[in-house]
């Protein structure tokens, strides 16, 4: 038998803590010393985590968040002799944008809990989420200019979010807005007081797993497969997925459950 001591000592060497509760795997960037920042290994961590996560399927959902309740995650770590910009040329990518591919291909909704600010590479994390809730005091920023880089990856994603001209002035500026403008601007779902963070994030959570698991993965393959497609081509593409989807055990059950007026019992096939 393990001490506790010994658990709680284990789990503050991690970078990443990495818990299932229930039907929701949650993944909490745990350097709140340094602000929750950034580094290979936890950037690796996050993509494993998240790739794993679409084989398991007693997994609903994933809820992303950072240690403490003053930072989310303040981008990449920039203390001396640290290795964020010193990339591995020989390798075709780097582990950032592995993160952001294993946030992007995997068929679970991914929700950040933004307990914090969140600033660099952490809007990057924020943007490869499907929604988010976060704290009414955090800040949301791209500083990246102040020291003579620029949020290129991290672009990729928040492009397709904010409103053109507020991307700009964001990348451009270097300054932050507030949890309230980002809501404004299409960057978040809920604004709340730091005290009913979780209670939000619960009511959400509860809402997504009530919902045909079937449905949510294969519609979220769906509509990541015609994200570049044309009007047509999309329309084509989901003709066929709307289709196959009827044919699955949790289309069937709904629409009994329905006309039988009671709850559904999701097999998740």
């Amino acid at each position: 038998m393990k001490m506790l001591g010994a658990e709680t000592s284990a789990a503050a060497d991690q970078p990443v803590l990495v818990e299932q509760r229930g039907p929701i795997l949650w993944l909490t960037i745990n350097r709140e010393a340094v602000r929750n920042a950034l580094n290979d290994q936890v950037l690796a961590t996050l993509a494993e985590a998240i790739r794993g996560a679409g084989n398991n399927s007693a997994l609903r959902a994933i809820v992303i968040t950072g240690a403490g309740d003053r930072v989310f995650s303040a981008g990449g770590d920039l203390k001396a002799g640290g290795s964020t910009f010193e990339f591995d040329f020989s390798q075709p990518s780097t582990t950032f944008a592995d993160m952001l591919r294993a946030a992007n291909q995997t068929n679970l909704p991914l929700v950040a809990r933004v307990n914090g600010h969140c600033l660099a590479g952490g809007m990057g994390l924020l943007s490869a989420c499907d929604m988010a809730i976060a704290t009414e005091g955090a800040l949301f920023g791209l500083p990246e200019v102040k020291i003579g880089m620029f949020p290129m990856q991290v672009a990729v994603a928040l492009r397709r979010i904010l409103p053109p001209r507020v991307f700009a002035e964001m990348c451009f500026s270097g300054e932050s807005i507030s949890a309230r403008d980002a809501q404004q601007f299409g960057l978040l779902n809920y604004v709340v007081p730091a005290a009913e963070l979780d209670a939000r994030l619960d009511r959400l959570l509860k809402r997504i797993t009530a919902n045909s698991p079937t449905a949510i993965r294969r519609g979220k393959y769906a509509l990541r497969a015609t994200q570049d497609m044309s009007y047509d081509q999309s329309l084509a593409y989901m003709e066929t997925q709307l289709s196959t989807l009827s044919l699955t055990q949790d289309a069937r059950e709904g629409i009994a459950s329905f006309n039988e007026k009671r709850q559904p019992n999701w097999s998740g096939r």
